[in-house]
């Protein structure tokens, strides 16, 4: 076997988060046609244990530590340097090296880069080098700048600049450029014209057969309670976000309508914006579970209430693969294939919302078509088929999908 340089901003296990979820099946996938050599940070202290779980994968790990706080402060060095401050939060001169020293001496002849920022350590050189960006992230930042103050809105407004510019330019330089979704592959595509026939997308999957309604779940909620689901993960401002604007502003008509809904925030690293939440009547914050299948298997809905998002929610499509109603914004249905009013409800604003989840309480059905329609447009091993050929053809034989197989 070749072997390939795989590059994560995060160790890709285990496949509980949005982008530890893509990644790792992506490993998997491409460990059955490489010798993946597998370079990442690992940002969370409990996650040193899973290194052997990436074993069977990998033909070598190198795994470094990211302290945010730490990283935190040297990404401020961008400020002088004129770059984006997502480099040098990431920036490492070990992990460099190490990916430099399996190029020079013919360990891997492919690279695969997971997110923009680690484009900075693929070395050049490589037969084929595709960067799997996932999302624009530059355009969150630019979302992020209007809802904070100076000099915070500052900051974000800066970052979302100057990493469009990076972004721009690492599509440019790598052979083929992936993305969550259609939509994405677009805007990415409208910001650097001159790399667009190199700019394609697959989307993510779902383990339908793990997100299954069929099996017996124990029911998390105490007895004679409506549940409300939300999950995600509680560190990460859009969710922070979500949950805030959903518990104060529309839960409490929820409630009016149907006393005994609950609302669960269920999801790991919950912040203190968001602990503060379960003081509200109705609502709970669970903190990490090992298991999110029965919260969302015996809630009445599912919600998904963002205002701030980029690429494709995997929770709104764990809650479908679960036959689940889903009330989500547009924010968190873009890039989604699916029908709205068949597979999910669409609302916006917060009465709008409020009057959704009530009538899903009062129904209390099952969603059977989304079911439906993740078992048709979300499988991972068709849609991860749509990129082998980024790395098996020449440069310009190698066409750059422009979304997964229907």
């Amino acid at each position: 076997m070749d072997g390939l340089l795989f590059l994560a901003h995060r160790i890709p296990f285990p496949p509980n988060k949005g982008d530890k979820i893509r990644s790792f099946h992506l490993l998997r996938h491409l460990s059955a046609r490489y010798e993946i050599h597998l370079g990442a940070f690992v940002d969370d202290p409990d996650d040193w244990q899973y290194r052997d779980a990436l074993k069977p994968y990998c033909a070598s790990i190198k795994l470094l530590p990211l302290h945010p706080r730490r990283a935190r402060l040297a990404s401020l060095t961008g400020l002088l340097s004129g770059e984006a401050l997502t480099l040098p939060y990431y920036r490492s001169s070990e992990l460099k090296r190490w990916a430099a020293g399996l190029a020079a001496a013919g360990t891997v002849t492919r690279g695969l880069a997971f997110s923009s920022a680690m484009a900075q350590f693929m070395p050049a050189g490589l037969a084929r080098r595709v960067l799997d960006m996932v999302d624009v992230d530059s355009d969150k930042w630019t979302q992020y700048a209007p809802t904070q103050r100076w000099p915070l809105s500052w900051v974000y407004a800066r970052e979302g600049r100057k990493l469009a510019a990076w972004e721009a330019r690492v599509a440019q330089d790598f052979d083929a450029t992936l993305l969550v979704s259609k939509d994405e592959a677009a805007l990415l595509q409208q910001r650097a014209p001159r790399a667009r026939h190199k700019i394609g997308a697959f989307e993510n999957g779902v383990d339908a057969d793990y997100f299954s309604p069929a099996r017996d779940y124990p029911n998390p909620y105490p007895a004679n309670v409506n549940g409300v689901v939300f999950t995600g993960a509680m560190d990460y401002w859009p969710n922070i976000d979500a949950v805030t604007w959903f518990a104060e502003r529309i839960f409490p008509s929820v409630r009016d309508a149907v006393p005994n809904a609950q609302f669960a925030i269920v999801g790991s690293r919950p912040a203190e914006a968001v602990l503060a939440l379960a003081r509200q009547p109705g609502v709970i914050v669970t903190g990490s579970v090992p298991d999110v299948r029965p919260w969302l298997a015996h809630a009445a809905c599912a919600v998904a209430p963002l205002r701030i998002a980029r690429g494709v929610q995997n929770k709104v499509l764990e809650a479908m693969a679960m036959a689940r109603p889903v009330v989500a914004s547009a924010q968190a249905a873009e890039g989604i294939r699916a029908e709205a009013g068949r597979d999910f409800i669409l609302a916006q604003g917060e009465a709008e919302f409020a009057r959704a989840v009530v009538a899903q309480l009062q129904a209390v059905s099952s969603a059977a078509p989304a079911r439906g329609c993740i078992l048709a447009h979300y499988d991972w091993t068709r849609n991860l088929a749509a990129i082998d050929p980024l790395f098996e053809a020449a440069p310009a034989a190698a066409p750059v999908p422009e979304t997964c197989p229907a």
